[in-house]
């Protein structure tokens, strides 16, 4: 089992930046990716962003830019950069981490309790 606890979110106004941290325990070597989704009332879940152990990151073309996925040097800790936010950046944002083989093939085994973003001013 992995646990995934998340922290950082908030409100904050356009243009505004926040950090969101997922830090990773328990059995981690059964991980290869780690990454966030996010939903927004009304809207489907979408992939924010990913970064894989051997550093491969994906972005969503909506946050291109934007937001920057990261790790610390023992890859517990990962971190969802955002920056320029803007209102339609506003949503739950959940922590995952799973199994990698490809970008089309990424098995999502573990979630955190999930962080509120709120763009707004």
């Amino acid at each position: 089992q992995v646990q995934l606890v998340e922290s950082g979110g908030g409100l904050v106004q356009p243009g505004g930046s926040l950090r969101l941290s997922c830090a990773a325990s328990g059995s981690i070597f059964s991980i290869n990716i780690m990454g966030w989704y996010r939903q927004a009332p009304g809207k489907q879940r979408e992939l924010v962003a990913a970064i894989t152990s051997g550093g491969s990151t994906n972005y969503a073309d909506s946050v291109k830019g934007r937001f920057t996925i990261s790790r610390d040097n023992a890859q517990n800790t990962k971190y969802l950069q955002m920056n320029s936010l803007k209102p339609e950046d506003t949503a739950v944002y959940y922590c995952f981490a799973g199994r990698f083989t490809s970008w089309s093939r990424v098995q999502y085994d573990y979630w955190g309790q999930g962080t509120q973003v709120t763009v707004s001013s």
